[in-house]
């Protein structure tokens, strides 16, 4: 698009600022600190999701100054509102997991309820966890007004007895307390150390997995996603997207020139060489949707079979995001992959630029961290999209994640219809090497909200069947999650899906190579279960609740669990 094309018109705050009609709306403007001269500027949103529960969060509100400095120093107006935020992990286990998933779609609206009411020229995303960031990717791609979105960072590591830990690591001691091979005097000592300070968990979850993805579309800076939450860097960075969004908002770059499917190619290829989260199979789609595009699941399987596996971070490897970042990040990556024609160069950027353009100077500084392309990991990549008889409709894997020795498993089924109950049964030793553990009526409108099942997979690792047990849910997983464990399963139980129609020791066949998930009971028998399948009454809520309505709205997690 030449200049001449992007010269704009008025500012679009001009209609809350500008003439004799509008002196009610400037004096309530004067009224809080504002002159003609702040108003006669493009007025800049600055979204700050900063709350006190959230240890990616709670350093936010610094990195939001540095943002508005670079904002006033760039020519705009900054006006700072808030976003609501929510902490997968105090969410985790507990009824409150159900409201991390509809809070995605609540940001997104949110967002858009106070740019459109306020008027806003451009916006800038503060954020750092795992609903918020695809819930403002979302809204930008929906206003479609100058915008780029700011990560907190990840957090520094923890360390026990010498070694170097993070969240998923006490996740496990759970287990082994169980077993009493710790002691729960050591494992308050590990709670202390565990999770080290502000910034998003020191691991591949989905936090880190959906800052990567930001960095790879082109919606943030080279380095927002891995630069370390606490460092100086970080506070350059927010201060550089401050001047940044000026520069897009002078030249008239909108996130969806930026968020073209060429762009979301280029998140697939980084999702698999980096083994991300599997909640990037609700999120990318969604945002997508946002931009007017699609994204099924058979793009994520074309690009698993396009591209290696280079990075992995815990919980499935020994690395953190600060050897990551250190390694040389995300554009070190893509560098990499954009020389074997794995990422395309020529996507606009928030910088201003192209990628190859912000890729130019950058390689990979450790091989060990960030695996060459000559020199995979594995040749696929690392998510895996498994279809059969138990799901028709597709399910995902974080392939990266799973024991070779689970790479294939074949058992027999314990039927769980809720989390809680699994989680007693696994922790009570109930659960026995070979079996193929059911979670269902977790699905975005069974459970409602698809909560994420990282509590009975942890306890699965730290009761040590990790390499014996498998664990199937129409309900999905966190990023921290490590094992073969089968999310997303569509169609959900709650719809009549063939998970709802499992019983008790039938047999479960997994076969991640090759892609399938069935079960082991012929159509007939299938046939008489679903004549008597009825939706049970656990699933009942109050009409009229968050939700109830959420229920209503919501579609299948094989479409990014978006409204329908």
């Amino acid at each position: 698009m030449s200049n001449e094309q992007r010269l704009r018109g008025p500012l679009r705050s001009s209609i809350m600022t500008k003439g004799v009609d509008r002196a009610t709306h400037r004096s309530l403007l004067y009224s809080m600190g504002w002159r003609q001269e702040h108003l006669d500027k493009p007025l800049v949103a600055v979204v700050n999701s900063f709350n006190e529960l959230m240890p990616g969060h709670i350093h936010l509100n610094i990195l939001c100054q540095a943002i508005k400095l670079g904002i006033a120093e760039s020519g705009g107006t900054p006006l700072e509102f808030p976003s609501i935020a929510i902490c997968d992990g105090l969410a985790t286990g507990h009824k409150g997991m159900r409201m991390p998933m509809p809070s995605r779609e609540f940001i997104a609206d949110s967002i858009e309820i106070m740019i459109t009411a306020h008027a806003f020229d451009a916006m800038v995303l503060l954020t750092n966890c795992d609903k918020i960031t695809p819930g403002m990717l979302m809204a930008a791609a929906r206003l479609n007004i100058p915008a780029l979105l700011v990560a907190g960072g990840p957090m520094d590591t923890g360390c026990f007895r010498g070694k170097r830990v993070c969240y998923t690591d006490l996740m496990e001691a759970e287990g082994q307390v169980e077993q009493e091979k710790m002691q729960p005097e050591e494992l308050a000592d590990f709670e202390e150390v565990a999770v080290w300070g502000p910034g998003a968990c020191a691991m591949m979850g989905t936090a880190n997995s959906m800052n990567i993805m930001a960095e790879a579309l082109g919606m943030a800076v080279t380095d927002n996603a891995l630069t370390p939450a606490t460092s100086g860097a970080r506070m350059a960075i927010a201060r550089r997207a401050g001047r940044q969004i000026m520069d897009l908002h002078n030249r008239n770059i909108l996130p969806r020139e930026i968020m073209t499917f060429a762009a979301f190619q280029n998140a697939l290829a980084v999702d698999m060489a980096v083994g991300g989260s599997t909640n990037t199979c609700l999120h990318l789609p969604a945002i997508a949707a946002e931009a007017g595009l699609s994204i099924s699941l058979e793009e994520f399987t074309r690009a698993a079979a396009q591209v290696p596996h280079l990075v992995l971070l815990k919980p499935a490897g020994r690395h953190f995001p600060l050897d990551f970042y250190n390694a040389g990040g995300v554009a070190g990556l893509m560098k990499e992959l954009q020389d074997y024609g794995k990422v395309n160069g020529e996507c606009m950027t928030v910088t201003g630029r192209s990628m190859g353009e912000n890729l130019a100077a950058r390689r990979i500084l450790d091989y060990d961290v960030i695996r060459p392309v000559k020199n995979p990991l594995s040749k696929t990549g690392g998510l895996a999209v498994l279809y059969g008889s138990l799901a028709p409709e597709g399910s995902v894997v974080k392939k990266a994640a799973v024991a070779p020795e689970m790479l294939k498993h074949s058992g027999p089924a314990r039927v769980f219809e809720q989390e809680e109950t699994a989680l007693a049964a696994i922790f009570g030793g109930k659960v026995q090497p070979g079996d193929v553990v059911v979670i269902r009526y977790e699905g975005p409108k069974g459970g409602p909200g698809m909560r994420e099942q990282l509590l009975p997979t942890s306890a699965i690792i730290g009761m040590g069947l990790g390499k014996s047990v498998a664990l199937v849910t129409d309900g999905r997983f966190s990023g921290a999650t490590q094992g073969a464990c089968v999310g997303h399963v569509s169609p959900e139980a709650y719809l009549g899906g063939p998970i709802s129609l499992v019983e008790e020791g039938d047999i479960i066949s997994i076969d991640i190579p090759a892609g399938k998930i069935d079960l082991a009971v012929s159509q007939d028998v299938i046939e008489r279960r679903k004549k008597n399948w009825r939706v049970p009454d656990h699933t009942a809520l109050v009409k009229g609740s968050l939700l109830e309505r959420y229920r209503r709205l919501v579609g299948s997690a094989i479409r990014g669990a978006v409204y329908e």
